[in-house]
């Protein structure tokens, strides 16, 4: 057999001197709760005093507001500039969150990602957006949100647009800028620019 050595003897102690101690708190532990506790019963409730005509009567309670008007108010109340696009962002990252995984968002996106021509796939882009704002839109709580998704939905839809590669019906392209011959600088016969 193999010998104990002292941090093996010192461990075994130590694991003892812990049972033993919990053993102790559970035992102390029963003792503290009461044997029974009677929850039907209740304390003796002496009426109040009987009140003459002489003593003034209290005032009643002020109207006060439901708890859930009182959320709204705090909600709605703007703090900052600062804090109401922090407020707003976060509530339009929430909506994102939750809408993503709908189905209807979802098919709108396999659809766009299936698409074989480019041309085909700006149009289920657009479809695509339409139901994925379309949804978060409905669930936005104030106007100020509904404005700002509509915004992003705009910015999205403009840059599926390609004018000069295929025009959508109606519209015009895009002016061309013309270039200014009299800005550009002039060389020397050396090769240098010279300044106007």
């Amino acid at each position: 057999m193999s010998a104990v050595t002292p941090t093996q003897i010192t461990l075994r102690i130590c694991l003892l001197a812990i049972v033993f101690l919990a053993a102790a708190l559970l035992a102390l532990a029963q003792d503290a709760a009461p044997p029974t506790v009677d929850l039907k019963t209740q304390p003796d409730v002496t009426p109040p005093p009987d009140m003459s005509d002489s003593a003034p009567l209290p005032s009643p309670a002020p109207d006060v507001p439901e708890l859930s008007r009182l959320d709204e108010a705090f909600k709605r109340t703007s703090i900052g500039k600062a804090a109401d696009e922090s407020r707003q962002r976060v509530e339009i990252r929430k909506l994102q969150n939750r809408v993503a995984m709908e189905e209807p968002v979802v098919v709108a996106r396999q659809a766009a990602d299936q698409s074989t021509t480019d041309l085909q796939k700006r149009e289920r882009l657009r479809a695509y957006y339409e139901v994925y704002y379309g949804r978060m839109r409905s669930l936005a709580s104030d106007d100020g949100t509904r404005k700002a998704l509509d915004d992003m939905k705009a910015t999205h839809v403009k840059s599926l647009e390609q004018p000069r590669v295929r025009p959508i019906p109606g519209a015009s392209l895009p002016p061309v800028p013309k270039k200014d011959k009299t800005s550009k600088p002039k060389k020397s016969r050396f090769g240098r620019t010279t300044g106007s």
